[in-house]
């Protein structure tokens, strides 16, 4: 069996709207996912709906509107003989399906296949997720998951490897199954990380999309502009199902605020709920905390030969992919395992990397991995973040593949790296290269 290269071909996504209270929310997902694969067909004629063979949906729910096995491709009019498959890996959901994806090209399954990534989330994580029937004492939450065994508390066999600072008992004596707010100061407190430096990051990713919207960077090839049903809200900010809202334009992620500043941020107070292990200071606020979104996002995979042969530009060819695990507590750092596996992988080093698009879930999960990678802040997230742009989970994986292809041809750089951290104490990487890049 012979091997092939797989190329991202092109990705488009809609707007990320706030979760439970924004622009989605009288809007069915599956159709703009259907959109958006009629968008990249648009813009690449060469493609036939004929050649698509298969879709990994990415979806950390299970949303009636976007759980049904192929119910996206048939919306977006393709074959019904396109294969569908569905991935929870929580976060890296969609970039997981991607991979899969890629690595059925790369030996020669078929030619050419989509990645989707959707995700309608509520207010707060959880909120407007999961779904089917009432939990009984044989299908619910197993309380035995509370009660780690000592393998499971015990320094990783090969923590070293990948950290120079090992993990306190205080996280290791905890319980696990932490919330993802409190895993984020874990690891505040993990690497004595400060608020003026969670904050600063913070307000940095803020301007940053803030400038490239007024660029248009996003406008130009990533963010596809919708017409949507404007959403009837109580005083409460409950969606009225039985109002009907005019038809609006949207166009721009409606967590951007341009007008971030350090004095602001400060003012937040820590998150309801929190605690410090290590009775230190509580620093995780909503300012340094991605919100909760919904939206959806799609890139489209091909074998590199038969991108070529169809005349195509794909955006950049998959050069290394990994995912690696953490204790759920810290589970932030969970990249931190997946880029030094991926560059192993690839056979780079992570000087070599010239864009690097990071979810940020938490600004505590990115500051302690460029500290662990060696990898600088200024090549990554150059035009902004999920602090920002949102993370509607299931989505995220697809718009960071997309952001770091978009951004390599924009800027002619060779290598670029997409990364995120997964709640259940994982992370996931992937590597491209520019195919024009000297």
């Amino acid at each position: 069996m012979k091997a092939r290269n797989a190329v991202l071909v092109d990705g488009v996504r809609s707007p990320f709207a706030r979760g439970g209270r924004g622009k989605l929310e009288a809007t069915r997902l599956d159709e703009v996912g259907a959109l958006l694969i009629k968008e990249l067909l648009r813009r690449n004629p060469q493609v036939k709906p004929t050649m698509i063979e298969d879709c990994g949906i990415g979806h950390g729910g299970s949303q009636y509107d976007v759980a049904g096995l192929g119910n996206i491709t048939r919306l977006a009019g393709l074959p019904v003989e396109v294969t569908n498959f569905m991935t929870d890996r929580q976060c890296g959901s969609s970039m997981e399906t991607a991979q899969r994806v890629a690595m059925a090209i790369m030996l020669g399954s078929y030619d050419c296949g989509l990645s989707v990534g959707v995700e309608r989330m509520g207010r707060t994580m959880g909120a407007g997720m999961g779904g089917g029937p009432k939990p009984t004492r044989v299908a619910n939450f197993n309380p035995r998951l509370m009660e780690p065994t000592q393998v499971q508390r015990d320094m990783p066999y090969d923590h070293s490897d990948y950290f120079s600072v090992p993990i306190p008992d205080y996280i290791r004596d905890i319980k696990m199954m932490q919330s993802m707010v409190q895993t984020g100061q874990n690891v505040v407190d993990m690497y004595d990380i400060t608020r003026e430096e969670l904050d600063g990051f913070s307000m940095r990713s803020q301007h940053k999309i803030a400038a490239a919207y007024e660029a248009g960077v996003y406008q130009e090839a990533e963010v596809l502009a919708l017409e949507v049903e404007d959403p009837v809200f109580d005083e409460n900010g409950v969606w009225q199902e039985d109002e009907k809202g005019s038809m609006i334009t949207f166009d721009k992620d409606e967590s951007v605020r341009p007008q971030t500043s350090m004095e602001g941020l400060a003012k937040l107070p820590p998150v309801r709920g929190l605690m410090s292990h290590a009775d230190k200071e509580l620093t995780i606020t909503a300012g340094n905390s991605c919100p909760t979104n919904s939206g959806v996002s799609c890139v489209m995979l091909m074998a590199e030969d038969k991108a070529l042969e169809l005349g195509l530009q794909p955006l950049a060819r998959i050069v290394g992919w990994a995912v690696g695990g953490v204790k759920q507590a810290i589970m932030g750092i969970g990249p931190v395992v997946a880029i030094k596996k991926a560059l192993k992988h690839a056979d780079l080093d992570a000087e070599q990397i010239d864009r690097i698009e990071f979810n940020e879930a938490f600004a505590a999960q990115v500051i302690p991995t460029l500290k662990e990678t060696g990898i600088s802040e200024d090549v990554v997230n150059v035009n902004g973040g999920s602090l920002g742009i949102g993370h509607p989970i299931g989505a995220t994986g697809a718009r960071l593949l997309m952001a770091v292809g978009h951004e390599l041809r924009r800027s002619g750089k060779k290598y670029g790296l997409a990364t995120q951290c997964i709640g259940a104490g994982q992370g996931i990487a992937t590597i491209l290269e520019n195919l024009d890049a000297n």
